[in-house]
């Protein structure tokens, strides 16, 4: 390996034009391909096709309709809706709304289709008629109408009256992704229109089609603002701590290159931008400082100690050659098993930077050097500081070694205690912050009016036109009537609110009858007069199916976690199975597959996990030519990530969907600095024959000021992503930059100690 290292190192320098002008030429036609990137703005991304919750909510849409919408909430300044310029205004948005993009149907108190009987006539008509023309007396029925209704309390109205929505549902075509950045631009339109003609109200925008666009403008905003940031934040610490300008333009060109040629190669491949992927250049940009620093470092070092720029470049190479390889691999590798994520997103994420981490081992170790061996190179007086620091703290480690491996010991157990402490737990409306208007007014909704977090139900009677017959309905009514009582839950969409009100209407309003229809056919036969007599657009396709077989519930909670919907959704599944058998069956919507997403999405992954500890493995051990090396190495890489989850459990207490990817994807970046380490350590064993105590001295004036500048750089790329306004990326920076603390810890204080106490002065 040295002789091809040697071969290697030697070659770069003397070819260095030809190396220089081909990899510019390769790394322009790989760019080119980014003008082929898309952004995905479907919330349904992170669910991949063989995901059953997925093809059960796809089924519940094709008998149903696929529920698509736009929310306008409408809260009165005075704290009552139920004012003559209100309520016009809401017969103006009502009517309005219909005109939207796609728009299907348009719900409303104002168009809330209110039944009533009139001696013999049996009537149906819009709630709100001219608000303008109405007398106060005619405004207190309505109001009294509407706060009884159970079908617009808590749904479309707060029980106080002061907040009020028009729903509008959407039916896209689904022929291009432009068509959900056409209807949230119109509904914005419409909502400031709607601002400037009554400034009395505040206008809120909300629903699933406004989280689809938010999904869209976080993978936007994150580039937009994370990448240039990245990029000061990168430059500025390689300025402090390189002291070189031309050192530094070439590591920028180094990562520039390599997150250009990983974006573009996946414009090739025709991979989409998501909130997940949109981190990609994030991640590369930062991986990619490492090996450009390794080489450079050592370069410097070898020319303080007298050596020509040029052997220096060479004999960095050498050294740094198979480190900087095997770092490259184990990362790429670590990306590359987050293919067994259920979140397409992640598969892409991680196929991207393998991309990006596979073209920056290229440009550090063939770029890089040509690069350096044309420039007029001189050495600072600050790498010899750095040198003269980490050499002291070497002779520390190696003093203080029994103390420092108690310790460091004693924090491991300590931290990774914390993780009994982790519960999943999730809340999709809170992967946005509070900058998006989308996550201000979903929360303002469900304060104080219904939620986003949403499980319907399909309960099918098993018989052509069964939903009129009194034992389905008593069955339906007492589902409906427990999930009602339970704390969690809002709001209870079913069809008995329906029938209950015809049974009422059809006996002269007698309140005494607002109760189930005993009689199967006269159920049927309300039914009949109910849909015959309503307006186009407000039928009752969204509740019951064609055949009458089957009937749609639908159970609202305000916004809250994974857990409280999993929870609420098995025990639904339990008081059917013991009270009624005949309609067993399973919950669906968005809610519960974002919410299962965060367990599926860990199982999948620990499989690719422990793929990925049993490569990085083998290849250490291959590598090292020492199996209890490669077995020492496992403790500073895996570890790191278990105090991470910790930390977390205790800081935090909950996961979700973010980290779930944690150990594959750091796994391979922690092995960095494990590895470098290790090979300065062996070489000094090998080629010096140092003992245990010279060889770590060896290796911390070696690589100890590379791994730190690493270490500073991986650190602050990652803690760049903890700002995104988007919680997934948020968190997975947050938790990775953790992990590289505690592996860069453990890479000083325990990795030298433990391989002190094992080999003793062999």
């Amino acid at each position: 390996m040295n002789k091809f290292e040697k071969w290697l190192s030697c070659n770069v320098v003397k070819h260095r034009w030809l190396i220089i002008i081909g990899l510019l030429v390769f790394t322009a036609w790989a760019a080119s391909g980014m003008r082929f990137l898309t952004f995905s703005n479907d919330s349904r991304m992170f669910f991949s096709k063989e995901n059953p919750q997925l093809q059960a909510l796809e089924a519940l849409e094709e008998t149903y309709t696929k529920v698509e919408n736009v929310l306008f909430v409408v809260a009165s300044r005075s704290g009552n809706v139920f004012e003559r310029k209100t309520l016009a205004a809401l017969e103006e948005l009502t009517a309005e709304a219909w005109k939207l993009p796609y728009s299907s149907r348009v719900d409303s108190i104002s168009n809330f289709q209110n039944t009533r009987a009139e001696e013999d006539e049996f009537i149906v008509e819009d709630l709100v008629l001219d608000a303008m023309a109405l007398t106060d007396e005619e405004i207190g029925a309505i109001r009294r109408t509407a706060l009884a209704e159970p079908l617009l309390v808590n749904r479309l109205l707060s029980s106080k009256g002061h907040v009020t929505g028009v729903n509008v549902n959407i039916i896209k075509p689904e022929k291009d992704r432009s068509e959900t950045d056409e209807v949230s631009a119109a509904s914005r339109a419409l909502m400031k229109q709607m601002q400037a003609k009554y400034p009395f109200l505040d206008f809120y925008l909300t629903g699933a089609v406004m989280i689809d666009k938010a999904f869209g403008e976080a993978s936007a905003r994150d580039i937009k603002f994370l990448i240039p940031l990245m990029f000061v934040v990168l430059l500025g610490l390689l300025a402090y701590l390189l002291r070189s300008v031309l050192a530094v333009a070439g590591t920028f060109m180094v990562i520039v290159m390599s997150t250009v040629t990983g974006m573009g190669l996946a414009g090739w491949f025709g991979i989409q931008l998501t909130p997940a992927t949109a981190n990609s250049p994030t991640i590369i940009l930062t991986l990619a400082v490492a090996d450009s620093v390794h080489i450079l470092v050592s370069m410097f070092h070898y020319m303080h100690q007298g050596q020509t720029k040029l052997n220096g470049i060479i004999e960095s190479l050498r050294i740094n050659f198979q480190p900087v390889f095997v770092t490259s691999l184990t990362t790429t590798i670590g990306f590359l098993t987050m293919n067994f994520s259920d979140a397409p997103p992640f598969r892409d994420l991680g196929n991207i930077v393998a991309m990006g981490v596979t073209a920056a081992f290229i440009y550090s170790v063939f770029f890089l050097p040509a690069l350096m061996a044309v420039l007029p190179l001189k050495v600072s007086g600050r790498s010899r500081n750095q040198g003269q620091f980490f050499a002291r703290l070497g002779d520390f480690v190696v003093a203080r070694r029994t103390f420092l491996f108690t310790f460091i010991l004693f924090l491991i157990i300590l931290t990774v205690a914390g993780m009994s402490r982790i519960k999943l737990n999730d809340n999709f409306v809170k992967y946005f912050d509070r900058s998006y208007d989308f996550r201000v007014a979903t929360d303002y909704t469900a304060e104080n009016m219904t939620g986003m977090s949403i499980v319907d139900w399909d309960l099918d009677s098993g018989e052509e036109g069964g939903i009129n017959n009194p034992e389905y309905l008593a069955k339906v009514e007492a589902f409906s009537e427990w999930f009602g009582s339970q704390p969690e839950v809002r709001h209870v969409h079913s069809i008995t609110d329906i029938m209950k009100r015809l049974n009422k209407n059809m006996h002269g309003d007698d309140p005494a009858w607002y109760r189930l229809p005993a009689d199967r056919q006269l159920a049927a036969q309300y039914l009949l007069l109910y849909e015959m007599s309503l307006p186009f657009g407000l039928d009752l396709n969204d509740r019951i199916n064609v055949d009458k077989s089957a009937s749609r519930m639908t159970v609202n909670m305000p916004n809250v976690g994974t857990r409280v919907v999993l929870d609420l959704e098995e025990r639904g599944r339990g008081w059917l199975r013991e009270n009624t058998p005949s309609l067993e069956t399973y919950g669906s919507g968005l809610s519960v597959i974002f919410s299962s997403i965060s367990k599926r999405n860990i199982r999948s992954m620990l499989k690719g996990s422990i793929l990925a500890l049993f490569l990085i493995s083998m290849i250490m051990i291959l590598v090292l030519r020492d199996l209890k090396l490669g077995i020492i190495s496992l403790i500073p890489n895996l570890a790191p990530a278990f105090m991470a989850f910790g930390v977390w459990g205790i800081v935090v207490g909950e996961v979700g969907l973010a980290v779930s990817v944690m150990i594959a994807m750091t796994l391979g970046i922690v092995v960095d600095d494990t590895v470098h380490f290790l090979s300065k350590y062996q070489r000094a064993r090998r080629e010096h024959s140092m003992s245990s105590e010279d060889a770590v001295r060896y290796a911390f004036n070696t690589v100890g000021s590379a791994i730190w500048i690493t270490t500073v750089a991986l650190m602050a790329g990652f803690t760049v992503l903890a700002f995104s306004g988007f919680q997934i990326n948020a968190h997975m920076g947050l938790m990775t930059a953790i992990t590289i603390v505690f592996a860069l810890i453990l890479d000083f204080f325990f990795l030298p100690t433990l391989l002190m106490k094992l080999e003793g002065n062999k």
